[in-house]
């Protein structure tokens, strides 16, 4: 892959901020902005979509993260801003992977948490239920169903 070839390659992030990010939606972009770098900007509910060069994104993503790194997350979007293909604007309805998101970023503050605070966690693995166990705990079961029923 020649040079040329390399500098033309771009790609799409979306920036989100945690719910205890230390900074805004709109710090953020401005942020970015003051960063000079020759990228397309958007601002969005969850935080920023950022276009352009890849190398330049990276540059962005680096010294955005930098700021609070526990609570500034990244994730690549296969669209750049504004396509017709993925804008709302133009499709009328939210965006498809809109709802992944929102699912995503009510998780973030765990992630940020765990990321500030770090603990050696050890998971025991579960063994079988031995039959005796089983037998009593369907035999409850089956009495509290009738208990109901009565």
């Amino acid at each position: 892959m020649s040079e040329k070839e390399k500098n033309d390659e771009t790609s799409t992030r979306m920036i989100i901020l945690s719910p205890s990010a230390s900074i805004s939606s709109s710090e953020l972009v401005q942020k970015l902005h003051l960063l000079s770098l020759p990228l397309t900007i958007k601002s969005t509910c969850y935080g920023a979509l950022i276009h352009g060069n890849t190398e330049d994104v990276r540059e962005a993503i680096e010294k955005i993260r930098s700021i609070d790194p526990a609570n500034i997350f990244t994730k690549e979007r296969g669209f750049p801003p504004g396509d017709p293909r993925r804008c709302r604007g133009h499709r009328g309805a939210a965006r498809e992977g809109y709802h992944q998101l929102e699912k995503e970023f009510k998780l973030l503050g765990h992630v940020s948490e765990a990321l500030e605070r770090p603990a050696e966690v050890t998971v025991k693995k579960k063994g079988k239920v031995p039959v005796e166990e089983f037998r009593m705990i369907a035999e409850e079961i089956k009495k509290s169903e009738e208990n109901v029923e009565d």
